[in-house]
């Protein structure tokens, strides 16, 4: 049994090694940039439902935390 790009729904056609091993995959620029936008609405919605559960700040306690980091060495100075 082989794999078949056909069988792959964005895949355009496969790089494999000598034992023939797929290695790569080659897809169309506008199907990858999909893929990407999929991956990043993926990640925002498991970003959103982890901060559901958290307690919202004001902009003032916001501030005072990112200040905190920033003393710490955790973040860059600049404007807070």
């Amino acid at each position: 049994m082989s794999i078949q790009a056909k069988d792959y729904p964005f895949a355009q056609e496969f790089i494999t090694d000598a034992d023939g091993q797929i290695r790569k995959v080659v897809i169309d620029i506008v199907e990858y940039q999909k893929l990407i936008a999929m991956l990043e609405d993926e990640g925002l919605y498991r970003a959103m439902l982890e901060a559901r559960q958290e307690m919202p700040l004001s902009l003032e306690e916001a501030r005072k935390g990112m200040a905190a980091k920033t003393v710490q060495g955790f973040l860059p100075a600049g404007n807070l």
